[in-house]
């Protein structure tokens, strides 16, 4: 046998052409969303670069919509950045109700002339934008960071999975919605099915994912033929602003996609009563979701609108006795602390089998002693701020009542001299009896833990299928058998096994729940889009046209 070196020597090349490049990982259809290594130099420094250029510009903002708005200091607010409240980002000028109900009736006048363009050219828009928020990734990052409190690695991923969902849905659309499906039907018969936008979407979008929640939303609506009205959360305005500043760029009629910052009361009561409103699609909490569908439901004479809607979750984790308890306490501290747990993914309750609580729990406190909470634009930062201080005032007041009960755990040391300007919330860990225990959703980096016997494992999956939040779950064994009998019975929508809860991929793991959690279909799924368009079929009798079809046939043989 011929030694390896000479096989290879042999070799008109070494690359082996059966491994695609990471661009081509999803096949010659959709391209992968470009990444940064922030661990390599040659990619870290130049991103920096140019990302300081955006560190200290000043933006001013205002409704982005089919007609001129003048500028309105009286309705203009300044936005400062979570990590240090002294610095401002920018102004914002609100949507006022009546440049809300203006940009409405532009919609839904540009809505035939929108459904009518072909799917290609929607498609291909949206490719665009995809590609233009490619280029323009250091801005966008430097405004999640500055705007959001995101720390860079969540800059990254951000951005990623804003361009794939461009690229996926681009794809699903040309391929759902691109031609005319043929039914089967009795001879004689033409039977096709044709599918067409609703009308106008509301698109309200949360400040925890500003730029790929907020595309997700938007453009899902768009590519499926209906225009829309973006809401993004108050607090993320600003590079909400810029991403539609962008797709208008890539060829969006202004008519099509417009832009309305502003409070709920104001902007939200249009886009939730006016009957020209065919649908919602909404990310945010459960308590929001449930009065905006209360105000659907309340519009009189009004079509039933569709809802669309991913919320809030008491996601659990279940650790057995067989689980490595070192990559365990990995997943657990990425699922419950990264994004200073601000993810509707974010692991909140770790039960914990009493054979291996013990372990589980030294090294998580070794851990979190490790983490280092400050300014999310440096690389060494693991926990940046919470969004804002109404946050980090429900977090502290659960915090300070746990701590009243003697269940604290482990809690990271925080350096005054890096938050004391920010609005911080140290990560922090308690024991608790059950999930039951809790009243809510703590939408922070809190984790709740609870030791359980193996007899016990029934109760526990009942009392977590109980809540009735079915968003994400993960299981911890090397038994395979044992995880999969446990992802089976859980009623969420993502379970992950021995690894991390969060980090849902376009495409790959659509994500999104059921319950308390969500309406469905999943984001990011072969679905999804499904849920904003119409179905038309169209029935011909063609005897009619002259003559039974079938012998017509018979006669040209």
């Amino acid at each position: 046998m011929p030694a390896p070196i000479e096989t290879l020597r042999k070799q008109k090349h070494l690359a082996n052409m059966n491994i695609p490049l990471p661009k081509d990982i999803y096949g010659p259809k959709r391209r992968n969303s470009r990444g940064v290594n922030l661990n390599i130099r040659s990619h870290y420094y130049p991103l920096m670069e140019k990302m300081a250029a955006f560190m200290d510009k000043q933006y001013s903002v205002k409704p982005l919509v089919a007609f001129d708005i003048a500028d309105d200091a009286s309705n203009t607010h300044s936005v400062t950045t979570p990590y240090d409240r002294r610095q401002t980002v920018g102004s914002v000028q609100w949507a006022t109700k009546e440049q809300a109900t203006k940009a409405l009736d532009a919609a839904w006048t540009a809505f035939h002339r929108w459904d009518a363009t072909p799917v290609a050219e929607r498609a291909a828009i949206v490719r665009r934008l995809g590609d233009l928020m490619e280029e323009h990734m250091p801005e966008l990052m430097a405004l999640c960071s500055r705007e959001g409190g995101k720390l860079l690695t969540d800059g990254v991923d951000e951005i990623r999975e804003a361009v794939d969902f461009c690229r996926f849905y681009a794809m699903r659309a040309e391929e759902d919605f691109g031609q005319v499906i043929e039914l089967p039907g009795p001879t004689g018969e033409s039977n096709r099915l044709f599918m067409g936008g609703k009308g106008v979407f509301a698109a309200i979008s949360p400040w925890n994912f500003p730029v790929a929640i907020f595309c997700g939303q938007v453009v899902a609506a768009a590519v499926s033929g209906n225009t829309v009205l973006a809401k993004p959360a108050e607090q993320t305005s600003i590079v909400a602003h810029r991403v539609i500043e962008l797709l208008h760029e890539a060829g969006m009629p202004r008519d099509v996609v417009q832009l309305l910052p502003g409070d709920g009361p104001t902007v939200g009561s249009v886009l939730t009563s006016d009957p020209r409103i065919t649908g919602v699609v909404f990310t945010g909490g459960t308590d929001t979701a449930q009065i905006i569908n209360r105000a659907l439901a309340a519009r009189e004479n009004a079509p039933l609108a569709t809802l669309i809607a991913e919320t809030g979750g008491m996601n659990a984790m279940i650790v057995d006795s067989t689980a490595l308890p070192e990559q365990v306490v990995v997943d657990v501290i990425q699922s419950a602390f990264q994004s200073a747990g601000q993810r509707c993914s974010a692991l909140r309750v770790l039960y914990l089998q009493d054979d291996v609580a013990d372990r589980v729990i030294e090294i998580l406190e070794g851990a979190m002693a490790e983490l280092h909470i400050g300014d999310p634009r440096d690389l060494g930062t693991d926990v940046g701020p919470v969004i804002d201080e109404d946050a980090r005032k429900g977090l502290l007041a659960h915090i300070e009542k746990l701590k009243a009960e003697n269940r604290l755990v482990a809690e990271t040391p925080m350096a005054a001299e890096h938050t004391q300007d920010g609005t911080f919330v140290a990560p922090v860990a308690f024991t608790i009896d059950s999930i039951d225990s809790l009243t809510r959703e703590q939408f922070g980096p809190i984790l709740h833990i609870v030791r359980y016997k193996a007899s016990e494992l029934d109760k526990v999956i009942n009392d977590i299928n109980g809540r009735n939040y079915g968003l994400t779950f993960g299981v911890h064994s090397r038994n395979e058998s044992f995880a999969a009998e446990i992802a089976q019975k859980m009623r969420v929508g993502n379970v992950y096994i021995n690894r991390n809860i969060i980090g849902a991929v376009v495409g790959v793991q659509p994500f999104g729940g059921q319950g308390l959690s969500g309406t469905g279909p999943k984001a990011g799924g072969l679905h999804y889009l499904h849920r904003f368009v119409t179905e038309k079929t169209i029935t011909n009798n063609t005897a009619a046209l002259g003559g039974n079809a079938s012998l017509l046939a018979l006669g040209d043989e």
